[in-house]
C-alpha cells in the first residue's frame, strides 16, 4: 500500500436528481496514505441553473461559476493530466465516479478518467465498527476524532479532510488488522459486510455477536436469514455464518489488550480467562480510546512539526531583517534616551539642584547599557538562527515525531521515575526542535 499511488477525489454538484453538473471538482494524489504533491481544484462553468437547496449546501450559484468557472472540457482535460492513469478513490465512489462523474463524461463525450479503487467510506464504515462517533459522516468523524478543520461542503476541503482520516485514523487499524497492499484494502471494502450492530428492527443497536449468549436475538437473525427479502435474508445469513466461529474475527479487535495471557486462555466478551482460572475484565471501549488516543498523538505531532518548520522560516527571516535594520534602530533608540534624559536632567535641576539631577544621569548610563546589551543579545541570537533546507526540515519533522513518539511519558503512566525520566528527555527534545537542533536530534 505505501508504494502505490492513487487519486483521492470530491465533488459538488448541482443536487441529486439527474442530470447532474458537476460544480467543484477536487482531487489529490496520494502515495500509500499519504499525500503527494499539490492538489487540483477547479470549479467548473456548465451554464446550468443551480437549485437554491444545492446552493445553500456548498455556496455556489450560477453567477459565481460564470465568473470564477472554466469550461467543463478545459477541466477534465487538466484532470486527466492530473489523474494519468491512477486509480480513483472517492469518500463514496458509487455517487462520485459512476452517478456524477461517468454521466457526465459521457454527455460531454470524454473519454473515461483513471480507474475505479476502493471506497473510503466503506473502508471507514469497516475499519471503525462499532462506530464510536454514532456514524460514519465525514464532518461527523472530522469532529469527534478532532482532525483539522477544512472547507466542509467544498470539494478541496473535503478531499484534505477525508486524505487526514486516512492517514491518521484509518491506517492505524488497517495495518494492525494486516490489510498491507492495495489489493488487500480493495478486495477488503468489496467483500460482503454487515455492519456489528444490527440496523433496524425489534433488536436495532444491538451487537449481532450478543446472539451467542442471547436466544431470542439468535432466533431472530434466523427469522431474517429466511426472508424473502433478498437484502435482509442475506444480512442474517452474513449474521450466523459468522456466529458460528468459535472467536470473534480479526476485524473485531482494534488493539491486543494489556494483558499477559496463557497460550491456552479462552477470551470471553469482556473477560479473559487465564489457565490458572482467574478473570481480568477488560473494558470493550478502552481499545477503541487508546487507538483514538494513539491517532491524536500522531496528528498533534505532524501540527507541531509543521509549526515548528514555518516558526523556524519566520526566525530565519526576521534574523535577516534585524540584521539589515539593526544599526538604524539602535541609533533611533539612542536618540530617545538622550532626548529622554535630557528632559528630565532639566526637570529634576529646576526643581531639586544639582544633587537630585546627577542621579538622572546615572540612571541614563544604566538604561544606555542596558539598550546596548539588548542588542548585543539580539544579534547573537541572530547569528545562531539558521534558515532550515527543505531536506532539513523534513528531517527535522521526522527526527522529532520519531522521538516523541519513542520517549512520550504517557506510555509509561504510573512509573513514577520511567515517567520522570521521559518527561526530561520530552523536554530536551522539544527544545531542540524549537531551535532546529538537528544535530542533537539526531
Amino acid at each position: 500500500m505505501n508504494n502505490t499511488d492513487w487519486v483521492l477525489i470530491d465533488t459538488e454538484t448541482t443536487g441529486l436528481s439527474a442530470p447532474i453538473f458537476v460544480v467543484e471538482l477536487a482531487a489529490q494524489r496520494m502515495r500509500g496514505w499519504e499525500p503527494n504533491g499539490e492538489p487540483f481544484r477547479r470549479l467548473i462553468n456548465q451554464n446550468a441553473d443551480i437549485p437554491p437547496e444545492a446552493s445553500r449546501v456548498h455556496g455556489y450559484t450560477r453567477e459565481i461559476l460564470e465568473r470564477d468557472g472554466d469550461p467543463a472540457a478545459t477541466v477534465y482535460r487538466d484532470f486527466s493530466l492530473y489523474v494519468g492513469g491512477r486509480p480513483i478513490v472517492a469518500y463514496n465512489l458509487e455517487y462520485d465516479l459512476e452517478e456524477v462523474l461517468k454521466p457526465e463524461w459521457l454527455r460531454l463525450g470524454v473519454e473515461p478518467i483513471g480507474t475505479s479503487g476502493f471506497c473510503a467510506l466503506r473502508l471507514a464504515q469497516r475499519l471503525l465498527d462499532p462506530v464510536l462517533a454514532g456514524n460514519c459522516k465525514l464532518q461527523t468523524l472530522r469532529q469527534f476524532y478532532r482532525l483539522l478543520e477544512r472547507g466542509a461542503h467544498t470539494a478541496l476541503g473535503d478531499v484534505q479532510t477525508v486524505s487526514d482520516l486516512m492517514a491518521n485514523i484509518l491506517r492505524p487499524v488497517a495495518e494492525h488488522r494486516r490489510l498491507e497492499s492495495w489489493s488487500d484494502i480493495c478486495a477488503y471494502t468489496r467483500a460482503e459486510w454487515f455492519p456489528s450492530r444490527i440496523a433496524f428492527g425489534k433488536f436495532k443497536g444491538r451487537d449481532f455477536r450478543d446472539a451467542r449468549t442471547d436466544a431470542p436475538l439468535r432466533d431472530w437473525l434466523g427469522w431474517l436469514a429466511s426472508s424473502s427479502n433478498p437484502r435482509s435474508a442475506s444480512m442474517g445469513q452474513w449474521y450466523l455464518e459468522r456466529l458460528k466461529r468459535a472467536e470473534p474475527e480479526g476485524e473485531d479487535i482494534l488493539s491486543l489488550p494489556d494483558v499477559a495471557v496463557e497460550p491456552d486462555a479462552r477470551q470471553r466478551s469482556g473477560s479473559i480467562e487465564t489457565a490458572a482460572g482467574i478473570v481480568v475484565y477488560i473494558h470493550p471501549e478502552i481499545a477503541p480510546l487508546r487507538n483514538m488516543i494513539a491517532a491524536a498523538r500522531a496528528r498533534l505531532a505532524e501540527i507541531e512539526a509543521n509549526y515548528t518548520r514555518d516558526r523556524c522560516a519566520i526566525e530565519a527571516t526576521q534574523a535577516k531583517l534585524f540584521n539589515l535594520v539593526r544599526e538604524h534602530y539602535q541609533k533611533r533608540d539612542r536618540l530617545r534616551l538622550v532626548v529622554d534624559h535630557r528632559r528630565k536632567y532639566l526637570k529634576v535641576l529646576l526643581a531639586s539642584g544639582d544633587q537630585e539631577a546627577a542621579h538622572v544621569a546615572d540612571d541614563y548610563e544604566k538604561a544606555k547599557a542596558q539598550s546596548d546589551s539588548n542588542y548585543e543579545g539580539a544579534a547573537r541570537a541572530a547569528t545562531n538562527r539558521k534558515e532550515l533546507s527543505g531536506e532539513e526540515e523534513s528531517e527535522l519533522r521526522a527526527l522529532w515525531k520519531k522521538l516523541v513518539r519513542l520517549y512520550h511519558p504517557d506510555r509509561f503512566a504510573g512509573e513514577a521515575e520511567t515517567v520522570d525520566t521521559y518527561e526530561k528527555l520530552t523536554s530536551a527534545i522539544n527544545r531542540a526542535k524549537e531551535d532546529g537542533d538537528i544535530a542533537l536530534l539526531r
